[in-house]
């Protein structure tokens, strides 16, 4: 029994550390038609085992308009940003969505609807 309810602190000791990829911040610059876009992220990287491993630029009907791969953990630099720039946006277009993903958990369920200025 006493193993048990040690299984159980465990584990719920782990499912309250982990967290989501957070997106804080989105800015978006354009320039000749191609954009470039810095996406802020907070997680709680521990490091290779867990970290955030990168964020995607989506149409509003899901398409893939651009992937930044974070190749390393952030452990001791919270929140960080990073930039991807080459990014087409179609004509017309006047929001974008950004999601966020870890190594661990995949892709986060809350995403960032983004007005283009």
């Amino acid at each position: 029994m006493k193993a048990l309810i040690a299984l159980i602190a465990t584990l719920t000791a782990s499912v309250s550390l982990a967290s989501d990829v957070e997106i804080v911040n989105v800015q978006a610059a354009q320039s000749g038609g191609i954009w470039q876009f810095d996406v802020t992220l907070r997680h709680a990287d521990s490091g290779w085992e867990h970290y955030a491993d990168g964020w995607e630029v989506l149409a509003l009907n899901g398409t893939s308009l651009g992937m930044r791969v974070l190749a390393h953990p952030h452990v001791n630099e919270q929140p960080f940003t990073r930039s991807l720039g080459g990014i087409v946006i179609p004509d017309g277009t006047t929001e974008v969505i950004i999601r966020a993903r870890d190594n661990v958990d995949g892709w986060t369920v809350e995403t960032y609807t983004f007005n283009l200025p």
